[in-house]
């Protein structure tokens, strides 16, 4: 059977691996995958401890919260990242060092 310290534990593995990808990635978009995955170890562990709050269901209603926030600010950040590239040419965070011209 599972329990919740299997959730816990894969949730924490997620968060780690898109901790690394947020740290050691050059690159804006793999920041931004990045920072996903660390957000779908947070849902993850909502629903885990949901499903173990079965009179309320308040880590699924909070999940369903974070998915809808979620996927706003991919779009903005997608948007953002595009109209960086279109006035730097380079979506590399490091080489982006003036915000103004």
């Amino acid at each position: 059977m599972i329990t919740l310290t299997h959730f816990l534990v894969v949730g924490a593995c997620i968060f780690a691996i898109g901790l690394y990808a947020v740290i050691a990635r050059r690159n804006a978009i793999l920041v931004l995958v990045g920072i996903e995955l660390m957000i779908n170890a947070a849902i993850l562990n909502l629903v885990a401890f949901g499903r173990y709050d079965s009179t309320r269901y308040g880590g699924q209603a909070f999940a369903l919260f974070a998915i809808v926030l979620a996927a706003a600010g991919v779009a903005v950040a997608l948007a953002i990242i595009l109209n960086v590239y279109k006035h730097y040419k380079t979506i590399n965070p490091e080489d982006i060092n003036k915000l103004r011209d």
